[in-house]
């Protein structure tokens, strides 16, 4: 049965129920209120009912989480939402602020900074008018229906969260079937090929992929078609000081080096070339 309204409760807006009622928005592009649910708007399985109404009911599209025991482990509304999608658990292994959303919503600050090992004033040093903004806005709304500005981002926010964890498993497979890992002056670089249709983002996934494989200390150096050219990029993998790419900057086939060193574009397409310029940019 198809979604005809999210409902989820008024007042103070928190980042749980906002990017739920996106991700919902981003499937269903359907009216999102903001009130008090009834039994019947919980008995509905056409209303979603979100982060509020003490159920958990996915068949009848109710999901909050503040009826759970003291005891469970930190879920909030938007990991409900990411269940009931069966992405949740790409989303905890993709999504590195997940688990800190999740946490912040159920147990507050003080308890999440110390989990993240900081003080509190260092969260509230993260937060941007972005967060602000969004939340405030969000909280003022009685209702928001598609084509106002707000409920347009909502929806970019849910589809890019969707289709991001979608992707993310297909460009890991990818990633595994093309990449090809070097040795160069003694340290792993990873090498992507060009191939034909090239991805969109073709280094994308790269990271998480050497993650899953228990490379992400080991690999110093990416090398991956540059999407604007012909060439390819060169860049630290996780800003590994041991490449410095400025040290390529005059080369005659380099057209870009980052002032900072790690990233750096060139028009060079043979690996024995893209090697010469890994070598070239070695530290030590």
């Amino acid at each position: 049965m198809a979604i005809r309204q999210i409902l989820t409760h008024p007042g103070s807006a928190h980042k749980d129920e906002f990017l739920a009622c996106a991700v919902l928005a981003g499937l269903h592009g359907v009216t999102i209120v903001r009130r008090e649910p009834t039994d019947e708007d919980l008995a509905d399985p056409a209303t979603a009912v979100v982060d509020v109404g003490g159920h958990h009911d996915p068949a009848r599209r109710n999901f909050d989480h503040h009826q759970f025991p003291v005891e469970a482990p930190p879920c909030c509304a938007l990991s409900l939402v990411l269940m009931d999608l069966g992405i949740y658990d790409d989303a905890r292994s993709f999504c590195d602020w997940l688990e800190t959303a999740e946490r912040f919503d159920v147990t507050g600050p003080n308890s999440t900074a110390k989990w993240l090992g900081v003080d509190r004033d260092t969260l509230a040093k993260l937060n941007s008018p972005v967060d602000v903004t969004l939340l405030r806005r969000f909280a003022k709304c009685q209702q928001l229906e598609p084509g106002e500005p707000l409920y347009e981002v909502m929806r970019w926010i849910g589809a890019d969260l969707v289709e991001y964890l979608h992707s993310l498993r297909e460009r890991l497979r990818f990633v595994g079937e093309h990449a090809v890992m070097w040795q160069v002056a003694g340290e792993k670089v990873l090498y992507l090929p060009r191939t034909e249709p090239l991805p969109a983002e073709p280094s994308a996934g790269i990271g998480r992929y050497l993650m899953e494989q228990g490379l992400h200390e080991e690999v110093a150096a990416l090398v991956y078609p540059d999407r604007r050219g012909q060439g390819y990029g060169l860049s630290r993998h996780n800003d590994d000081p041991r490449f410095d790419f400025t040290r390529i900057e005059d080369e005659g086939d380099v057209h870009f080096a980052h002032a900072r060193g790690f990233v750096a574009k060139s028009s060079a397409t043979t690996e024995e070339r893209l090697r010469e310029l890994l070598e070239r940019a070695k530290v030590g």
